[in-house]
């Protein structure tokens, strides 16, 4: 159950699907063969979802449907803005990394803000997904959810498209860019 804090007013959950509705007509090459009414019938009966998606949509992250798991009977949403989100930009990877920074801390981590939003970040294989139904990340940066092994050794990933090709790359962990955010998921 939401708490009021992780819930929207039915005003402002009508107006997110609403704006969702119009994303979904407008990028219909993003969810071919999933029908508009299905989506809407789950984001109505879970407002937790919705909560998150707002979030999503409050920090420039425009979340769309990208696919439907069979298995899971589930809608999944990334975020289909052009660019990193521009209200998820300038953090380190996760908590860990912030708590290793001595000096000039970002105001927070990808990790910790996404935990916050109710989203996980997108893997590489998620990321490359993304790729495949648009141009992201031309002139920004998104970190990736790090397998343990790098993150252990004190690194993280982070994905962008430069030269028409989809580049994952690496740095440490507690490094932070103006022009890096993280991309979010969340499945309803």
């Amino acid at each position: 159950m939401a708490t009021n804090k992780t819930k929207l007013t039915g005003a402002q959950q009508q107006a997110l699907i609403q704006t969702l509705e119009g994303r979904f007509a407008k990028y219909r090459h993003r969810h071919s063969g999933i029908a508009w009414e299905e989506v809407k019938a789950k984001l109505a009966a879970n407002a937790d979802a919705c909560w998150s998606l707002q979030q999503m949509e409050d920090t420039g992250g425009e979340p769309d449907v990208v696919a439907f798991e069979k298995k899971t009977g589930q809608f999944i949403f990334m975020d289909c803005a052009a660019e990193s989100p521009s209200g998820r930009r300038s953090l380190c990877y996760d908590e860990a990394a912030l708590d290793a920074r001595k000096e000039n801390k970002p105001a927070g981590s990808a990790m910790g803000m996404a935990t916050a939003m109710g989203i996980t970040l997108l893997d590489e294989a998620q990321y490359r997904h993304l790729q495949t139904l648009g141009d992201f990340d031309t002139k920004t940066s998104s970190w990736l959810l790090t397998p343990p092994p790098i993150r252990q050794l004190g690194g993280s990933i982070f994905g962008d498209r430069r030269y028409n090709q989809v580049f994952i790359y690496h740095n440490g962990a507690q490094s932070y860019y103006a022009a890096r955010g993280f991309r979010g998921m969340l499945k309803l």
